[in-house]
């Protein structure tokens, strides 16, 4: 697993974890920046930072466009893995320029694959791929 799939991995954890608890996940993001110390302390990688900050900064937008293109799926309704992996892949589709819109999709159909079911990463798939034909036309 590559250093970027670890760290998609390590947002999606911090950023499900929110989620479920209804906290901030930059509240979470400094806490384990500064207080995890031991043996089984790990790191917060870089891009794990991007990605918290990032998504947690577009978050409206991306919520918009997950309710828009999630067709027949209400943003309660979904998964909070499926809607964290979706929330994570737009933000790098949209605002990571140095990460191509293929690897993006591919990474979160694998995290779905892995960490939710066969159905999930087909529609996490089906998502994204809409959202990355129209985002040259997309108001950001």
């Amino acid at each position: 697993m590559s250093a970027r799939s670890k760290a998609r991995k390590q947002a999606l954890d911090i950023l499900f974890e929110t989620d479920i608890r209804g906290t901030s996940p930059l509240d979470l993001l400094h806490t384990r920046l500064v207080g995890e110390d031991g043996q089984d302390a790990r790191p917060i990688r870089e891009y794990t930072k991007e990605l918290v900050i990032g998504v947690t900064d577009h978050r409206r937008k991306i919520d918009e466009l997950i309710s828009t293109y999630a067709q027949g799926w209400d943003m309660d309704r979904l998964p909070a893995v499926d809607r964290n992996v979706l929330r994570v892949a737009i933000f790098e589709l949209l605002w990571c320029e140095s990460v191509p819109a293929a690897v993006a999709i591919d990474e979160a159909i694998n995290l779905a694959k892995d960490l939710s079911t066969d159905e999930s990463a087909g529609y996490i798939h089906g998502v994204l791929g809409r959202i990355s034909s129209i985002k040259n036309d997309l108001a950001l």
